[in-house]
């Protein structure tokens, strides 16, 4: 987290934490652990309801960078927008040992996501399923059950301006996954 808070995000980042702690806006008071983070999901979307003054959110992993100019580039054309947007790189959940409401469920991949308020408003967060299961496609599950797939925009992301698990430009490489739970 102190990368971030050393970036241009330090006044909008709004960090999801297991425990209250320096710079927690978000807290689910729940231990999370990789096969819990469809929980913290849940909590997240229950928490970014309250933020009614807040027009587009931005999900990324940790272990993820994204380009200013290009998230600049998103808000401008996505502010105000008349449906529910989604921007991700979309696929397909499934499960052959949990057959449930998130079976074949459009979501994004984890390491970004953006979104407006719209989509917030109509998320289904009493989503029923079993298991554990994927945190990106239980999201994809409140967006499908609460907005309806055919009234939401998906919009394929640029891959180009965002970097998982490392950044390389130029002479320039950085490891973003240097925390040892990665």
């Amino acid at each position: 987290m102190q990368f971030y808070q050393n970036t241009w995000l330090r006044n909008y980042l709004y960090p999801v934490c297991d425990w209250p702690g320096p710079g927690c806006k978000i807290v689910c008071h729940r231990l999370s652990t990789y096969r819990s983070l469809h929980k913290k999901t849940k909590c997240f979307a229950r928490a970014i309801k309250r933020f009614e003054d807040k027009e587009l959110f931005i999900k990324l992993d940790d272990d993820a960078l994204v380009d200013i100019d290009y998230v600049i580039g998103l808000i401008k054309k996505y502010q105000e927008y008349h449906k529910p947007v989604y921007i991700s790189d979309h696929q397909r959940a499934g499960s052959r040992k949990y057959p449930d409401a998130l079976n074949g469920v459009r979501y994004g991949n984890g390491k970004f996501y953006m979104f407006n308020r719209k989509l917030v408003q109509c998320l289904d967060l009493d989503i029923k399923y079993r298991g554990s299961r994927n945190e990106d496609s239980v999201f994809g599950g409140m967006v499908s059950n609460g907005c309806g797939e055919n009234n939401v925009e998906y919009v394929q992301e640029d891959d180009r301006w965002i970097w998982h698990k490392e950044y390389t430009n130029k002479n320039k490489h950085i490891d973003l996954s240097f925390i040892k739970n990665h």
